[in-house]
């Protein structure tokens, strides 16, 4: 077997490598800065929507017109930061891990009760412990304190 990382380690088939995230995120454009921009000034003023609209524009007295321009803003703002090659990576990485989700292996029902039963155990026998060693040092230091 080799101990190359771009082969599988069963078969020694060699894995397709695609683009890693960090390459696409390196190749950005000055676009990407004006549309981080936009992006954040969106999210900001969605966080002001609420307490400065209604005071410039009478419709938005209305809850659910204010819910509406909030929505609208963060929709509008991450479309925009999908449209960056940062945004982009991240979709791929979120890709990739479904992907990878699906290959674990996961504990049975039985497992899982086992498991925490035994974790449920050690974490009351060292609570005793611990007890009793605070016990004795505790007496201890009345011992010498007086």
């Amino acid at each position: 077997m080799s101990n190359d990382k771009s082969r599988d380690a069963l078969s020694d088939a060699p894995i397709p490598q695609r683009n890693n995230s960090a390459e696409v995120v390196s190749s950005g454009s000055p676009l990407d800065v004006v549309l981080w921009i936009i992006a954040l000034i969106l999210i900001i003023g969605a966080t002001m929507v609420n307490q400065h609209l209604p005071a410039y524009w009478a419709p938005a007295n209305d809850i659910w017109v204010r819910v509406g321009v909030i929505l609208s803003c963060i929709i509008v703002a991450l479309g925009l930061l999908y449209a960056t090659h940062q945004g982009k990576g991240f979709v791929r990485l979120l890709k990739d891990a479904r992907i990878e989700l699906r290959r674990v292996t996961w504990p049975t029902k039985q497992e899982t009760v086992t498991t925490s039963w035994q974790v449920l155990a050690v974490v009351v026998v060292a609570s005793i412990l611990l007890w009793c060693f605070d016990y004795i040092l505790g007496w201890f230091m009345k011992f010498i304190i007086g």
